[in-house]
């Protein structure tokens, strides 16, 4: 194929993607290029893909497959693995992975501490040029100097520390609180074990002068904090799950697939959440796309594995939720997918894109997911929007048509 000039290339245009790759004739043959429209790649910024060291939840493979079916080319994967990826000894079973089975461009994370144990810092100097940026997702830092610390070698680096913030108790158990947890007799997660962190966080980065990035907030406090903090000018960023915009704790059922940290949470969190994208409090969507064993998400919602799977499902899902229901645009919805999180993270993009048939209603079915996860509360859902075409790196990574 020559050039794809019968593309609607809206998207593709204003993202500065040139879609001129060689993709084999057979795609015009089998495309109408003029019915369908093309998105620039989406980038998620917070995905687990589990290798090393637990490859029975998800590999490398599976993983930038499953993100390349939902459009993505390129993610950021977190560090909770084994080893952690504290050192570039650490990091390169990682790099090696990536290098040998990834169908997208993948860039790992580097932990801000040893072994994510928040004692000491990771060899931040030496990962830098190879990660995306700091965090220790899943565990807090609790030690304010030690963040402090990181975030100051954060940025002489030029590097964005991002937290999952969570204030757990003495026990090392969650901090809980939450009407639906607490009318079922489950133990829940408090919006303040969110918010509280957040907030000293921002304090820091305030001091620091650190780019700071808060991962999957989902309390209306962390909005109002963030938008605050924004306006004082703190160098500060934040993402939110599609399952957060679209759910809330009224939709909850007793089966692990609505199992996430943080959780669902009230409508109220949930409106301003929307409130916070509408207004450029929230700056991207991320999926958090956290695949578990059946058997481990197979224990009901109290003894359940948190996470659930979203690469495949993120942009359908917003799609018929969000756009298709007026309540954001869909060039809203291509920002926060596929350029924000670029701009962010200083990730490039090149001419990758995928084609989309809009119109199209799907099921969704986690037996035809290509992540060996198959966790989603989205579970028999139709939606709207099928993806046709992936190109990353002027090859086809995923077709559908």
């Amino acid at each position: 194929m020559t050039e794809l000039k019968k593309m609607n290339v809206q998207y593709l245009s204003s993202a500065g993607v040139t879609p001129s790759v060689s993709v084999g004739e057979s795609v015009l043959s089998a495309i109408d290029l003029q019915k369908y429209i093309a998105f620039p790649g989406f980038c998620d910024v917070h995905v687990h893909f589990r290798e090393p060291g637990f490859s029975y939840k998800e590999t490398v493979r599976t993983g930038s497959m499953a993100a390349a079916r939902g459009g993505y080319t390129a993610v950021c994967t977190m560090p909770n693995l084994s080893p952690v990826p504290d050192s570039l000894d650490n990091l390169r079973p990682q790099l090696e992975a990536i290098t040998r089975d990834a169908s997208i461009r993948v860039i790992p994370y580097g932990s801000i501490t040893v072994g994510e144990k928040g004692q000491a810092l990771s060899d931040m100097e030496a990962l830098a040029p190879l990660v995306a940026a700091f965090t220790d997702d899943g565990v807090d830092v609790r030690s304010d100097s030690l963040m402090r610390s990181a975030m100051e070698k954060a940025r002489a680096l030029g590097k964005i520390i991002a937290a999952h913030c969570e204030i757990k108790d003495q026990d090392h158990g969650y901090i809980h609180n939450g009407a639906y947890a607490r009318e079922h007799g489950h133990r829940g997660i408090s919006s303040e074990s969110e918010w509280l962190q957040v907030k000293r966080d921002i304090g820091l980065a305030r001091e620091t002068g650190c780019a700071y990035h808060v991962c999957h907030i989902s309390t209306k406090e962390s909005v109002a904090l963030i938008r605050e903090a924004k306006r004082e000018g703190v160098d500060i960023t934040c993402e939110t799950g599609p399952h957060y915009l679209v759910l809330d704790d009224t939709h909850l059922q007793e089966d692990g697939r609505f199992k996430m940290n943080p959780p669902l949470r009230s409508p109220a969190d949930r409106e301003a959440l929307l409130e916070g994208v509408a207004d450029g409090t929230v700056d991207m969507i991320a999926t958090d796309h956290a695949p578990h064993s059946a058997e481990e998400k197979g224990r009901g919602l109290s003894g359940s594995a948190f996470g659930i799977v979203g690469l495949e499902t993120a942009f359908p899902i917003l799609y018929t939720r969000l756009v298709k229901a007026g309540v954001i645009t869909l060039d809203k919805l291509v920002d926060l997918m596929a350029l924000a999180p670029r701009r962010r993270f200083g990730i490039p993009l090149g001419n990758e894109f995928s084609v989309w048939d809009l119109d199209a209603e799907v099921r969704i079915d986690p037996d035809e997911f290509l992540s060996m996860g198959r966790a989603t509360p989205f579970a028999g859902e139709t939606v709207y929007g099928k993806n046709l075409l992936t190109v990353y790196a002027d090859q086809i990574v995923y077709q559908n048509y």
